[in-house]
């Protein structure tokens, strides 16, 4: 589907996608695509990119143009509904809504403020989660404007928040690229709570970095919670929507805010997020930072929101509608069993291997330490839908910037993975050249409509193509 043969109806739903964000989503008017090569419209493209951004699918192109013009505080409270139960959480778990997941770094800040005169926030590989998340993590605009079209100065304070927050960033992986061990991470939060035992922590879990890291584990987060009761709250970082019921279950129940966003692995247009909030922080919850009525509307927060009165009672319709897309693509997933997900991510895995690794002599870069696979294997089978896969050992060896050129030539062939992530550093001291590939909510709704024969021999095609493109590229 090309921009411009949309009916005007599709048009308008489009173009409507396209605001109330942040110069992320506005499309170029050569390609009609935004920055990520993708759009708000169904694409005639080869893609695996639901690491990085993804296109409506058609089912939900339909959808949406079908809503015609929505209440929008009726509309998000709706939403709020239909996440608690396709995720099966419990009604009082608050949900706050924000155009992407760097603006849900200010939800967490928001929860404690009150907690002490200083807040530290402890991230986890900050190159593997967002480059906007450095400020915005640091109570500061990310961007030169908000979502509600305001000017700003990226790298200022957000009034009544940037001036009290310190912010640290933990490394998730060694310089040669392997991931550090759970432990070793809990260890290295836990020296950054004991350096800043006057403020309250925002400590920051990892759950489906860009590369598929989960990180630290469980049984690390209750000895962190265990030692620093009090001085810590937790944020998970599930932004790419890699992330089970159960595993949200597991984070709501230790008082976790989880991030999640619908662009992804969700498949909606980009951009859109929201926070889940557990009820311990949600009823407790001060009021909120003045600067907030430059960046939230009213009705992205839950009605009686200690200060959201206060907020612009507007609408984002262009919000409003990409969250819509994305909780109709969570909805259809939801509804298959987990057999059905499992033999569909397994013959990605085999297709994945057999051209990326055996064909073209990548390497996958393992979402775990070494000598840890058993933590690999313990990952929620979503994790799996997603190989960040290092060709810095093929000829020349290729570099970062080669895997960007060629993330751009492949664009140029109708083939979309996602962008290059800097995970891998060479012997003299350039980053390596990796490429992601990822399946999404409606691809895997998609494929599970095929038999055994069909989907294998689908997915080997697809993987040959892109395969072939890059031998060519």
């Amino acid at each position: 589907m090309r921009f411009e043969d949309l009916t005007p109806d599709q048009r308008r739903a489009a173009e409507l996608m396209t605001q109330g964000g942040d110069a992320r989503i506005v499309l170029t008017p050569d390609r009609w695509q935004n920055r990520y090569y993708s759009a708000p419209y169904p694409q005639d493209v080869l893609a695996y990119a639901s690491s990085t951004a993804n296109d409506i699918s058609g089912d939900a192109f339909a959808h949406i143009v079908s809503l015609g013009e929505q209440d929008y505080a009726a509309g998000l409270e709706s939403l709020r509904r239909r996440i608690r139960a396709a995720y099966g959480v419990a009604d009082d778990v608050a949900v706050v809504f924000a155009p992407s997941g760097t603006d849900l770094e200010y939800v967490a800040l928001a929860c404690v403020a009150d907690r002490a005169e200083r807040l530290h926030n402890i991230l986890l590989g900050a190159d593997e989660v967002g480059s906007g998340c450095i400020h915005s993590a640091h109570g500061r605009y990310f961007a030169k404007e908000t979502a509600l079209g305001q000017a700003v100065t990226p790298g200022e304070p957000v009034p009544g928040l940037g001036e009290r927050v310190t912010i640290e960033d933990i490394a998730v992986r060694d310089a040669l690229g392997h991931a550090f061990t759970s432990a070793s991470i809990r260890d290295r939060i836990e020296q950054a709570l004991d350096g800043h035992a006057d403020a309250h922590a925002l400590v920051h879990v990892v759950h489906g970095s860009k590369t598929g890291l989960i990180l630290p584990l469980l049984e690390d987060i209750d000895d962190l919670l265990a030692r620093h009761q009090g001085q810590a709250t937790l944020v998970v970082d599930a932004c790419q929507a890699r992330i089970t019921s159960p595993a949200i279950g597991d984070y709501l129940a230790r008082d976790a805010i989880v991030f999640i966003t619908g662009s992804k692995f969700m498949g909606g247009p980009p951009f859109s997020g929201f926070a889940l909030v557990p009820p311990s922080l949600a009823h407790k919850a001060p009021a909120l930072p003045e600067g907030f009525a430059s960046i939230f509307r009213r009705a992205e927060w839950p009605a009686g929101w200690p200060g959201a009165d206060a907020l612009e009672d507007g609408a984002n319709p262009g919000l409003l509608l990409r969250l819509s897309a994305s909780v109709f693509e969570l909805e259809r997933f939801q509804r298959l069993s987990l057999d059905r997900v499992t033999r569909v991510i397994l013959a990605f895995h085999a297709a994945v291997r057999t051209a990326m690794v055996e064909r073209l002599g990548g390497r996958r870069m393992a979402p775990y330490p070494p000598g840890h696979r058993t933590e690999g294997d313990a990952h929620p089978i979503e994790m799996r839908t997603l190989s960040t896969i290092d060709f810095s050992g093929r000829p020349g060896r290729p570099d970062f910037d080669e895997a960007v050129r060629l993330h751009k030539a492949l664009v140029d062939r109708g083939i979309r993975l996602g962008q290059p992530v800097k995970c891998v550093k060479l012997e003299d001291g350039r980053w390596g050249a990796t490429l992601r590939l990822g399946l999404s909510m409606p691809q895997l709704v998609g494929f599970d409509a095929l038999d055994d024969a069909e989907l294998h021999a689908r997915l080997a095609a697809d993987m040959d193509r892109i395969a072939d493109a890059i031998a060519c590229a």
